[in-house]
């Protein structure tokens, strides 16, 4: 997952607040109910491909791990303003367990690239959203309303192709924001650097 960062722990403890924090305020923006059984459509995939893309993997992991730790606690900060261990029963749990792997997930493919200095960063770094939602959220999603909403695969996998628009505009957003992060403090992911550079 790449190397843990060697920036000063009041710096990392910093960022990974304020990414929880984005994570929540994304999750309890107007969220539209899709299929059968309801899994809501939220800017919640934005939040997590942003915390990998920009913190790396593992500031990426313990942002959406804080978050979903600060929810499941009784925060009201999942979709819907809701939270405790009753999210659990919902269809959409897949999803959000799915979340800090995911954000793993996409910070080492974004490490990888930018510490390569590839060309074409922009398109990366979308596609590596795109991967990530693929292999990570998508397969772990399914399965929770499979097993929460009690339908067979193939009306899981139909559910699931609604969101792939979206998300794909979303992976755009989140490579476009992380690049002009990282043009601003390029050793944002730059292991053996402080994790801000202003010069």
């Amino acid at each position: 997952m790449g190397k843990p960062s060697t920036a000063p722990p009041g710096v990392d403890i910093a960022l990974v607040a304020v990414f929880a924090a984005l994570l929540a305020a994304l999750s309890l923006t107007p969220q539209i109910p899709v299929g059968a059984i309801g899994i809501p459509l939220t800017l919640q995939t934005l939040g997590v491909l942003l915390a990998g893309l920009v913190l790396g993997p593992w500031r990426g992991f313990l942002a959406v791990s804080l978050y979903l730790a600060v929810g499941l606690a009784g925060l009201p900060v999942f979709a819907g303003a809701t939270g405790g261990l009753a999210v659990f029963g919902k269809p959409s749990i897949g999803f959000l367990l799915s979340f800090p792997l995911a954000a793993a997930v996409v910070g080492a493919l974004a490490a990888f690239l930018l510490r390569r200095g590839t060309r074409w960063q922009y398109l990366w770094l979308t596609l590596a959203g795109l991967v990530t939602s693929l292999v990570v959220i998508y397969p772990l999603g399914i399965l929770g309303m499979m097993v929460v909403g009690r339908i067979d695969l193939l009306t899981a996998i139909g559910i699931n192709l609604a969101f792939i628009p979206g998300d794909i505009v979303k992976s755009f957003a989140a490579a476009a924001i992380a690049i002009a992060v990282h043009k601003a403090f390029p050793a944002l992911l730059v292991a053996g650097r402080p994790a801000l550079d202003l010069r």
